[in-house]
């Protein structure tokens, strides 16, 4: 059988730090992959640094960062300003937009034009700007989405009542129509569900049969159980404190305020609440306040202590495309109660407790339930912890990756 020669790939991603979501979580992990399967990996980035290990040659194209937050929205200079796809980008933001997608790929097509007979393939991760439509005209390209961005806004805009505030949310979600427009002119996508497949599919009108359904891996160096830390009773640990409606702490915040009036009940939110936001706001009109503390930016050990420390882990995602979060409590040996909504169900199975999204009432009795059967909990973290190792790895998840490139290289040379 004849040996394929290693790949020069070219990944794109244009806001992934691993701290601030799932695709720098992706971009970190799939590059490592990558590279330990032999292929050499280039990574063009925005801000912020992704964070990426030191062997995989990192391409940082500057912008105006203009959601630092150190520097939230700041005022450019007149010299930043000098540079047109700059001010596309501070237009956009100043009309209450989210121009990054655009404007990365633009600052990458410039960038990379020069070189792309360097590659073999380009893989977007999910810009799916106008930049990536123009490379694909000259070499193979191909894109992941995670999940349809559409169904974020369809549920930020159904959780504000005002009329100003739906074309507020209406307005920031615009590049929805390019991302559609570029991601029906690739002959592949590659996405990280079954779920998402027949969502993005629905919803961009792209055939079924152009998807690749490659699952995200779980970095089990990362995240594994520590035996040594005993877990306390009744504390639940959330791994998001995202003020956004998709993933669900205002359902979770509901279930603990009734959970309280009948038992001790103590929650740990991984991260920091958004200053005067929603949540904030949520916790006090509920005054549960004494029930929850927010951890702040912690580093990966701390992390995983947190998930030691654990009697259970609530995932109360309105939608997910996969559930990185799930996977991670799942690989560190913590019983899992999550919601059906997107892929979750995919990603948990039967491995732990599968309620309806958006329901506090499902996800009090799914706590309450756990909390008070320990021997339950303590099955229901074996079983996760061996789903994860034997259905989430991210070099299996880097083989189909390489598969997908194959075969658009393939298409591409029959052109």
């Amino acid at each position: 059988m004849k040996t394929q020669s290693p790949l020069n790939i070219c990944l794109l991603s244009y806001r992934s730090n691993p701290h601030c979501g799932g695709q720098g979580v992706y971009l970190k992990n799939i590059s490592r992959a990558l590279k330990n399967l032999g292929h050499r990996v280039e990574v063009v980035s925005g801000p912020p640094d992704p964070q990426l290990d030191a062997d995989i040659p990192l391409h940082h194209l500057k912008g105006l960062d203009l959601y630092d937050p150190q520097d939230p929205f700041r005022v450019p200079t007149l010299g930043e300003l000098s540079d047109p796809i700059n001010l596309m980008e501070w237009m956009g933001v100043s009309t209450m937009g989210f121009p990054e997608p655009f404007t990365f790929g633009l600052r990458a097509y410039l960038y990379l034009k020069s070189r792309l007979r360097a590659f073999d393939i380009i893989h977007d991760n999910q810009s799916l700007s106008y930049g990536i439509w123009a490379m694909h005209k000259l070499i193979p390209t191909i894109a992941t989405i995670h999940h349809p961005i559409t169904v974020d806004r369809k549920i930020a805009i159904r959780s504000v009542s005002s009329p100003l505030k739906k074309m507020k949310t209406w307005r920031w979600y615009s590049f929805i129509g390019m991302q559609k427009r570029v991601s029906r002119s690739l002959a592949r996508i590659i996405t990280v569900s079954n779920s998402a497949q027949k969502d993005i599919s629905r919803d961009f009108r792209i055939p079924e049969d152009r998807f690749s359904v490659v699952p995200n891996g779980i970095n089990t160096k990362v995240f594994y159980p520590i035996d040594q830390i005993e877990r306390e009773k009744n504390r639940v640990i959330v791994t998001n404190s995202a003020d956004t409606p998709l993933k669900g702490l205002f359902f979770l915040f509901q279930a603990v305020a009734e959970l309280e009036k009948i038992q001790d009940i103590n929650i740990t939110v991984v991260g920091e609440p958004k200053k005067d936001g929603d949540i904030v706001k949520l916790i006090q009109k509920l005054g549960i306040g004494h029930r929850i503390n927010f951890t702040g930016r912690i580093d990966q050990r701390e992390f995983v202590q947190q998930y030691a420390r654990a009697a259970v882990a609530v995932v109360p995602s309105v939608y997910e495309g996969f559930g990185l979060p799930a996977g991670e409590a799942m690989a560190c040996g913590v019983p899992v109660i999550s919601t059906t909504g997107g892929a979750l169900p995919e990603v948990v199975g039967d491995a732990g407790l599968l309620v309806q999204p958006a329901n506090s009432a499902a996800l009090a009795g799914a706590i309450r339930e756990l909390l008070n059967n320990p021997l339950r909990a303590k099955e229901l973290g074996m079983a996760g912890y061996k789903r994860v190792q034997k259905h989430f790895t991210w070099e299996k998840a880097a083989q189909k990756t390489v598969a997908a490139y194959r075969e658009v290289i393939s298409g591409h040379r029959r052109i």
